[in-house]
């Protein structure tokens, strides 16, 4: 990673668990960078809370491509950002999720671009997820949620300070 990126945290799971929470993040960088790879002990579509926000004030537009067919949507007043829409976890095979905050301390609403692959064993799937939590706090924890499951046991997730993006 360039030289820019710090990493603040990282968590690997000893045991399965239905969230993976990054607290009291500091407020000396301009973006954050996560990073998670792992499977669920069932097959969902991942989301983040940011704050611990419960309230329906986030919205994503999705794009997946999986070598044969593009889906595109939306969802809106959600109470969760899905950090993928098409592309489920597995139990079996990891997925990657890069996730992109974008100037997580300023006073306008907070931009999520998630962008995420998995083989699947031979049919891959490629997605992008730009979300938005409508909300001018600071962000100062993320939520990974495995939402009806749990992320696996051996799930890795590290989260990354971006110096003067």
């Amino acid at each position: 990673m360039a030289s820019t990126y710090e990493p603040i945290a990282t968590t690997t799971l000893g045991t399965a668990a239905a969230t993976i929470t990054f607290s009291s993040i500091s407020s000396s960088y301009t973006d954050l960078k996560i990073v998670l790879v792992g499977t669920t002990t069932g097959s969902v579509v991942p989301a983040i809370r940011l704050n611990g926000d419960t309230a329906s004030n986030y919205s994503d537009t999705y794009l997946t491509g999986d070598g044969a067919s593009v889906t595109s949507g939306r969802t809106t007043s959600s109470t969760e950002m899905f950090i993928t829409e098409n592309t489920t976890t597995s139990t079996t095979v990891p997925i990657m999720i890069n996730l992109d905050i974008l100037s997580y301390r300023s006073a306008v609403n907070k931009t999520v671009l998630s962008s995420n692959s998995a083989d699947k064993n031979g049919s891959g799937v490629v997605e992008r997820v730009v979300g938005l939590w409508r909300n001018t706090a600071a962000i100062t924890s993320v939520e990974l949620r495995a939402r009806s499951s749990t992320w696996a046991t051996g799930t890795t997730a590290t989260l990354y300070g971006i110096l003067k993006a």
